[in-house]
């Protein structure tokens, strides 16, 4: 297909983005092109358009950013088979070498040759945008097409919340922000006896009420340490996800957790994190996970499983849809905190 798209642009290394018509990407004999339905934006998508340290020392301006979208195939390359023009997709952003140790032992999710969408690579904030085809997921014609569009990052909450068991525990999910809230819903739709969601604002401890939080936390007005021990009549929670990537939180959730417990970090700290190691995780046997994207492509059927059977309803935190061209306005709700899922629509 050839042509000009209308696509969100990280033009350079400087705060913000920019609307701009750039060329409909061709496609390779193994790839295909899809027409982007819905996009969603992710924490990763605001450092970038914030442009932090990380953003910095890891992306290279100009170029289409955006990971997380559904969309239907337009295009396919002759080597294609596994999905055919007019399938409803999504993706798998991380695209792996195949050969290293960890792709060849099913371990792809932490291939140390991986390039992300959006990240290492031209992204999906755009009207097209074109893939390897192995990295499609198909997905149900019927599911509506913002609900496929936040699978993604529904996945990274899926992978933290079940990289241990939770049924008939106690589980606290340290942050809010969108994942928060989605894995506070996987917690109590796999059994969890007790979700203690954290926040710092308002508006997002509402939503993992909403999303099935038994008990919801301020850390700015409560101590956490001192409600979990209330609820947990001081025995402290058997899991903590660890979604807020603050130095103070993270160690809140060392110390919260059970003897024996664990602790799944999905959250990405800016700056080094200091713990005690001793007291906090030797003495009390406890299991530490680093967790990073979706495992390759088991978490996509658990999230295809939970969405199918109704088990986990994303739909309360989807709160804003936006054109395309009105993308600032869903930055701006990302970088104050007043919204959960915000998609745009090209």
């Amino acid at each position: 297909m050839k042509g000009t798209m209308r696509a969100i642009v990280k033009p350079e290394r400087s705060p913000g983005a920019k609307l701009e018509y750039v060329p409909i990407p061709s496609i390779s004999d193994n790839e295909v092109l899809i027409q982007v339905k819905a996009t969603s934006i992710c924490g990763t998508d605001v450092h970038i358009y914030a442009w932090d340290e990380w953003s910095q020392s890891r992306v290279n301006p100009p170029y289409v950013f955006g990971h997380e979208f559904a969309g239907i195939v337009v295009e396919k390359g002759k080597n294609v088979t596994n999905v055919d023009v007019g399938d409803h997709v999504s993706a798998e952003t991380h695209i792996v070498c195949g050969e290293c140790p960890q792709c060849l032992t099913g371990q792809a999710h932490i291939c140390a040759d991986t390039q992300i969408i959006g990240v290492d690579r031209d992204g999906c904030f755009a009207e097209y945008v074109a893939l390897p085809a192995e990295n499609m997921w198909k997905n149900d014609p019927e599911l509506p097409f913002d609900v496929a569009s936040v699978q993604e990052p529904f996945g990274n909450g899926v992978h933290t919340v079940l990289a241990g068991d939770v049924a008939g525990k106690t589980v606290a999910v340290i942050g809010c922000g969108p994942i928060g809230v989605m894995a506070v819903g996987v917690a109590k739709a796999c059994g969890a006896s007790q979700v203690i969601a954290f926040d710092l604002n308002e508006y997002r401890l509402d939503l993992a009420k909403k999303m099935g939080a038994t008990s919801v936390v301020n850390s700015s007005t409560e101590d956490p340490l001192e409600v979990v021990n209330s609820l947990t009549n001081g025995h402290g929670v058997d899991v903590v996800c660890e979604m807020s990537g603050h130095p103070v939180a993270m160690n809140q959730g060392f110390k919260m957790v059970t003897n024996g417990g664990r602790v799944s970090i999905l959250s990405l700290p800016v700056r080094p994190v200091e713990i005690d190691v001793t007291n906090d995780i030797v003495f009390k046997g406890i299991t530490v996970q680093g967790i990073t994207g979706r495992k390759m492509y088991h978490t996509w059927q658990q999230v295809s499983g939970l969405l199918r059977s109704g088990q986990v309803d994303v739909k309360p935190m989807i709160t804003h849809h936006f054109p395309l061209e009105e993308f600032e306005k869903g930055f701006n709700l990302m970088i104050e905190g007043k919204c959960g899922k915000v998609v745009l629509h090209p």
